[in-house]
């Protein structure tokens, strides 16, 4: 064998690429928060046409970019492909189930599931809403747990017709936990069932990333939270209206269960098991 006094060819392989930062394919997914490397425009994915994603910053507003090269996720290079079309076959609801294709919604039961507000059943709705039509599991909102206890001797839940109720901030020592506490105790407590998140709105619920921040603003204790959660985003929050359409930008980030914080997906789960247990 007889030794290479020149060495090795300098432009064999991908020569004109080498020393450049490999840029990973990640799927253009809604919801997806990337970063433009260019401009510095950071967004979430909300649609793609042709050859083209759309994304959409904390203030909503939305710009086109070519899919491709040039886009950065936790400050690694990235390319943007169009999504592949989802397998049939194994095709799972946004709470990760199996999908019982062509199942009706069977008839609602008695039994039922309380949340606090409209927007905690907009996420739930979102995220289980399948699963609640083919359990035939109904859920109301109550605009807050102060009377829970009237509402639970009122409805007088039986073996039959269960209730179960999520609750915001369920922590030791919080009214809600002492609301809790009294409803479980009393005549009814059997058959009911209450359970929380340790979050101060559900908006907390939703995974920071997926508004491309790493942990949710803290709040001065002298704010109301959801307007001090639009001043830090620079959102408006002047009125009802701004606070419903702050909520829109974040629910429109979540697409199922894994843009949501653990805690809140296994009390719901419980919630669901307990109201549609065979008596």
């Amino acid at each position: 064998m007889t030794h290479d006094r020149y060495g090795t060819d300098v432009l064999a392989g991908d020569w004109r690429n080498r020393g450049k930062p490999s840029h990973t394919a990640v799927e253009a997914e809604k919801g997806l928060v990337v970063e433009d490397a260019g401009s510095g425009w950071c967004g979430a994915v909300v649609g793609v046409e042709g050859q083209t994603v759309e994304l959409e910053d904390y203030s909503g507003k939305v710009r086109a970019f070519p899919l491709g090269k040039g886009f950065m996720i936790d400050g690694r290079p990235v390319e943007l492909v169009k999504a592949r079309p989802k397998a049939r076959g194994n095709a799972r609801t946004a709470s990760g189930s199996f999908a019982a294709p062509q199942q009706r919604a069977r008839v609602a039961r008695q039994s039922r599931i309380f949340v606090e507000g409209r927007h905690d059943a907009e996420l739930v709705e979102k995220v289980w809403g399948d699963d609640l039509r083919v359990e035939g599991v109904v859920v109301e909102y109550l605009g807050g747990i102060d009377d829970l206890d009237a509402i639970i001797r009122d409805a007088a839940p039986t073996r039959d017709a269960r209730i179960g109720v999520l609750v915001d901030h369920l922590v030791p020592g919080s009214k809600e936990s002492r609301i809790a506490e009294r409803v479980a105790a009393s005549a009814h407590g059997a058959n009911v069932l209450i359970v929380g998140h340790p979050y101060i709105d559900i908006w907390q619920a939703v995974l920071p990333e997926r508004l491309g921040i790493s942990t949710w603003p803290t709040v001065p204790r002298s704010m109301e939270w959801k307007h001090g959660i639009c001043e830090a985003f620079g959102w408006p929050h002047g009125d009802q209206a701004d606070i419903a359409r702050a909520w829109k930008t974040i629910l429109s980030r979540v697409s199922s269960y894994t843009d949501l914080e653990p805690q809140l997906l296994g009390r719901v789960e419980q919630l669901i098991d307990f109201v549609t247990e065979p008596a």
